[in-house]
């Protein structure tokens, strides 16, 4: 098969702690647990937690190596950008840092107006914009007009 529109795409990072790690995908924002694997703890073992909205085309992947973890090393620019197309409900956030994130202000003031910046339990950045997106290429007219 091709690398085009109909590939599936995993995002994969590691994890600290894949129990915080799925309270806050999980029960936080709601996204489903896909598969779950826990390591036995020998070299090159590894527990997994893939995460994702059935019938999606992505889903995260969170590692954790019990006998090398690896730190999680997010930069203010490591975003997952959920596009809403309207506002973000507020029991969304309570439950997002009730199960574990942090509200914090954009790097990229941009994302401030155009949503909420949550902080994962790893120090990744969830964004809930209020915006729209479409992979479909917009005519130069539009975009001269806009």
């Amino acid at each position: 098969m091709p690398a085009d529109a109909a590939a599936h795409i995993r995002i994969a990072r590691p994890s600290r702690d894949l129990d915080a790690a799925a309270r806050f995908w999980i029960s936080g924002l709601g996204l489903s647990e896909l598969w779950r694997h826990e390591g036995d703890g020998t070299p090159g073992d590894h527990s997994l937690l893939m995460v994702g909205w059935p019938d999606a085309s992505w889903h995260l992947e969170l590692v954790h190596t019990p006998a090398g973890p690896v730190s999680p090393r997010p930069t203010p620019e490591d975003l997952l950008v959920v596009y809403l197309d309207g506002p973000v409900p507020e029991p969304l956030v309570n439950r997002l840092e009730q199960h574990g994130g942090r509200r914090v202000p954009s790097h990229n003031p941009y994302w401030d107006r155009c949503g909420i910046t949550i902080e994962d339990p790893d120090g990744y950045r969830l964004v809930l914009s209020t915006r729209t997106w479409s992979n479909t290429p917009t005519p130069p007219t539009a975009v001269a007009n806009a």
